[in-house]
C-alpha cells in the first residue's frame, strides 16, 4: 500500500486552504476552494484503490470455480462522482454570487465586501 496518494490529497487540500486564506481576489478564492475540493477526488480514489484492481464487473467470474480477482471498490467511484457534481455546483454558485457582490460594491477583494451585512 502506498501512501503517495493520501500525501497528494493532503498538499491539495492544504495548498487550497493557504490560496483562502491568502486570497485578495473572488475569484481566486473559488479557484482555491475547488483545489481543496479537488483532494478529497484523490482522497476518494485512493480510499476505494486495490492494487491488482480489477474494473467492478463481476458478471463473468463465476465460471470455472476460480477465485474472482479483487476489485475497486465501485461505491468510493460513485461518491466521487457525486463530489465531481457537487465541486461544479458549488463553483457555480460562488461565481454566481462573486459576480453580483461586484456589481455591487464595484469590488473583488474579499475584505471590501464586509459592507454586505444582513
Amino acid at each position: 500500500m502506498s501512501v503517495l496518494p493520501y500525501l497528494v490529497a493532503g498538499w491539495l487540500l492544504l495548498v487550497g486552504i493557504w490560496g483562502v486564506v491568502n486570497s485578495r481576489h473572488v475569484v481566486h478564492l473559488i479557484v482555491c476552494v475547488s483545489v481543496a475540493q479537488a483532494g478529497t477526488y484523490v482522497l476518494f480514489l485512493a480510499i476505494g484503490w486495490r492494487a491488482p484492481g480489477a474494473a467492478p464487473i463481476l458478471g463473468d467470474l463465476t465460471s470455472g470455480g476460480k477465485k474472482p480477482p479483487p476489485v475497486v471498490d465501485p461505491v468510493v467511484q460513485a461518491l466521487t462522482l457525486t463530489d465531481v457534481v457537487v465541486q461544479a455546483t458549488v463553483a457555480a454558485v460562488l461565481l454566481a454570487l462573486g459576480l453580483q457582490a461586484h456589481k455591487r460594491f464595484r469590488t473583488t477583494d474579499p475584505d471590501g465586501l464586509r459592507a454586505i451585512r444582513g
